[in-house]
């Protein structure tokens, strides 16, 4: 085993990766995986691909890839311009694809045109024919006689409206004013407090801790109480998969994630920002209460 491939599989270990987890988040073969740890180049489709599988297995476990490459690059077998051409030949041509495409525009073109040339002419006759009616005043009889009215002899004269008013005020029941409520007071999570990979937040403002990670790519995931009891299954989980724990009863939650590109941490249904941009990164989480949060 080489140095490059003591170090990189150190760095697996450390973060709890089987050859298997490594394998489904980097998407390279096991046998490759193995052959790096162990500094078997010789299994590799080619140099060129040498230095891609040592990046991306770099950058699965937390190293700095650049700097992995530059302190061993006598370690590592040098790209050589042949591989690069083959590569490169092996893709489909650019400047075909970008031909065939020009030549289905062209066709499709005099149809669209004349498409819009129709729509245009539509628009216009509607527009019109609108314009047309709205035209056309309507025909309002109006009566210019006034209105006479003719009073009864024998009707009784009606009350003076101060004595109407006065008798409405005293009807009227006392308006009550609702009582307004006091507001519910807001989640608040904190701006975070960097240390290393790990990350703190104090929640404020409610009494549960519901935590959510929502995977749209393979990674780790792992919540830990404060005692580091596991509260669910730390494993790899895939896209579309869910880690869930109400954590409320002990007021504290750490979210181990071996990805944080691919993962969104939820708060009470309330969508964590990160405060520092790591793929592996450990998010803690303190349900704290109003003095708490003062001190």
């Amino acid at each position: 085993m080489t140095e490059l491939g003591a170090r990189l599989k150190e760095a697996r270990l450390a973060r709890g990766y089987s050859l298997e987890d490594l394998q489904n988040i980097t998407k390279i073969q096991k046998r490759y995986l193995i052959g790096i740890e162990e500094g078997n180049y010789a299994i590799m489709p080619g140099s060129f691909y040498v230095r891609a599988f040592i990046k991306q297995y770099a950058e699965a476990v937390g190293l700095d890839a650049d700097e992995v490459l530059t302190e061993y690059r006598k370690d590592i077998p040098e790209i050589q311009k042949e591989e690069v051409a083959q590569s490169f030949s092996q893709s489909p041509s650019r400047r075909s694809m970008k031909a065939s495409s020009s030549n289905k525009m062209m066709e499709t073109m005099p149809k669209i045109i004349v498409a819009l040339f129709a729509i245009v002419i539509i628009i216009v006759i509607t527009t019109l024919s609108m314009k047309k009616i709205g035209s056309v005043p309507d025909v309002v009889e109006e009566d210019n006689k006034p209105v006479e009215y003719e009073q009864n002899p024998n009707s009784t004269p009606s009350k003076p409206v101060e004595d109407t008013v006065e008798n409405n005020e005293e009807d009227e029941e006392p308006v009550v004013e609702p009582i307004e409520e006091d507001p519910e007071p807001a989640q608040v999570i904190s701006s975070g407090v960097v240390s290393g990979e790990d990350t703190t937040f104090e929640v404020s403002g409610t009494d549960t801790l519901n935590v959510r990670v929502e995977v749209s790519g393979d990674t780790w995931v792992g919540i830990r109480n404060e005692n580091r009891d596991e509260k669910i299954p730390a494993r790899v989980y895939k896209a579309g998969e869910i880690a869930e724990n109400d954590s409320t009863s002990d007021g504290y939650a750490r979210i181990r994630l071996g990805n944080s590109k691919v993962a969104k941490v939820y708060i009470n249904d309330v969508e964590l920002t990160y405060a520092q941009d790591l793929m592996t990164q450990n998010i803690i989480l303190k349900l704290v209460n109003e003095e708490q949060q003062g001190e």
